[in-house]
């Protein structure tokens, strides 16, 4: 396997170091003395680029298999390493419904044959995410895939004893239920968030109890059974609020943010764009600040891209028609710079965590979200905080286009990504020609 020298990187401390990779692993961090394993590496220049543990996303729609069209394993995977992951996990709601054990071992093994990126597949917590009967939770866990989160996304699971059955089963193996919290009696035919600008748009309204409804309930079963429940995509202020409670009464309890929802309001939709409309909904100005905060303070625990691809048919269309859904692997972490770095709200360091340490730990991926240190599975990535690059939906590697970014200025800029110890991402990195001697 070849060596690299990773020249000129800064750490999130602020110092600048040289990183020695050899055999998928991290031989050497250091600034000045060289190792003697040096020799025979290639040099790859990042210019005093932040080095970062590979980017874990908990939380992606790979639609592989059964929705091509929209995006698969491959094309996914080459997008989340073009966005500075390492690690994706991929949801259930696919055709057919990732739950048994033939359908996560088939999309483990899809992404280990596209090799840029770990693929972790999220099992369903019910048979076809009905919301009746348990899933293969046990067959899944004991698989090749060795599922360890399950969730029914884009559909909750709304019947409270299956909820508490779920989260009693996983807990035998230490697995985690994540839930998508919305009340679907309370959402029904919604189309955005319930609000001024959803009356004068003249579009059903989704409230936000819908999604604090079942926010409380489950952290209460999660309290009554002891186990592990996760929160998808929390959108509310008053969901942060639940969520803070349940934290400081020691309940099992973590929570994501996506990217889009800490930059967008319900404000974009008022020209009917269906690139905004998605699910849960953007929210107010408020709710905005409330999950920053929540982020900033750990009550939320990690970042998620819920990175949602569809086909042009399925967006181009008039609002009510048009799928819920945005993409969002590539753009991620620049989103995350300008609204958490640069308001001064949380650091390099904090940016490791959220969207890294804590991903891999609640997914229990031991091979991602390692420190950089020696010994550490060479999983990282490398952004010029500096740069700035304009976001182009038609320079993007997922099948689909459907980000609301497009045309957007972002800060930061990934430019080099290695997974496993071998770049799947070298843009702008200098590789020099000749090896170390």
């Amino acid at each position: 396997m070849t060596k690299y020298l990773v020249e000129r990187a800064t750490l999130t401390d602020g110092s600048q170091s040289n990183i020695l990779i050899s055999e998928g692993v991290i031989k050497w961090v250091g600034h000045s003395v060289l190792p003697v394993e040096v020799q025979d590496a290639i040099r790859v220049d990042v210019n005093g680029a932040i080095a970062l543990p590979g980017l874990v996303d908990l939380h992606t729609h790979l639609r592989e298999p059964g929705r091509e069209d929209s995006e698969t394993v491959l094309s996914g995977s080459r997008s989340a390493a073009k966005g500075g992951f390492t690690a994706v996990s991929a949801m259930a709601n696919t055709f057919p419904v990732a739950d048994t054990a033939g359908v996560v071992e088939q999309v483990y093994r899809l992404g280990q044959l596209a090799g840029f990126v770990d693929v972790f597949p999220i099992g369903a917590v019910t048979q076809g995410l009905a919301g009746k009967a348990l899933a293969e939770l046990g067959a899944m866990a004991d698989s090749e895939a060795r599922v360890r989160v399950f969730s029914d996304d884009g559909n909750c699971v709304f019947d409270p004893m299956v909820m508490r059955r779920a989260l009693e089963y996983v807990k035998k193996f230490g697995g985690v239920i994540a839930q998508h919290a919305q009340d679907p009696v309370l959402t029904v035919d919604s189309q955005m968030n319930e609000g001024i600008i959803s009356s004068r748009l003249g579009l059903k309204g989704w409230p936000s109890v819908a999604e604090e409804a079942i926010i409380a309930r489950d952290v209460l079963l999660a309290d009554h059974v002891g186990s592990r429940l996760h929160i998808c995509h929390v959108t509310t202020a008053g969901g942060v609020e639940i969520i803070r409670w349940a934290k400081s009464r020691g309940i099992q309890v973590s929570a994501e943010v996506t990217p889009h929802h800490l930059l967008l309001t319900d404000d974009y939709a008022r020209n009917f764009d269906p690139v905004f409309k998605v699910n849960p909904p953007l929210r107010t100005q408020e709710d905005v600040m409330a999950l920053r905060e929540g982020l900033a303070d750990g009550t939320i625990d990690i970042v998620a891209t819920d990175h949602a691809p569809h086909p042009s048919e399925s967006k181009e269309c008039e609002w009510q028609a048009a799928a819920f859904g945005m993409i969002g692997l590539e753009t991620a972490l620049s989103i995350v710079q300008l609204t958490m770095v640069e308001s001064g709200l949380i650091s390099w360091s904090h940016v490791a965590d959220r969207m890294s340490l804590a991903p891999a730990k609640i997914g229990r991926y031991s091979d991602h979200g390692q420190p950089i240190l020696p010994g550490s599975t060479a999983n990282l990535t490398f952004v010029d905080s500096g740069g700035s690059w304009k976001v182009d939906r038609d320079l993007m590697l997922s099948r689909s286009r459907n980000t609301p970014f497009h045309g957007m200025e972002l800060p930061g800029q990934v430019v080099a990504t290695f997974y496993r110890g071998e770049p799947t991402v070298l843009n702008g990195a200098l590789v020099r020609g000749t090896r170390v001697s």
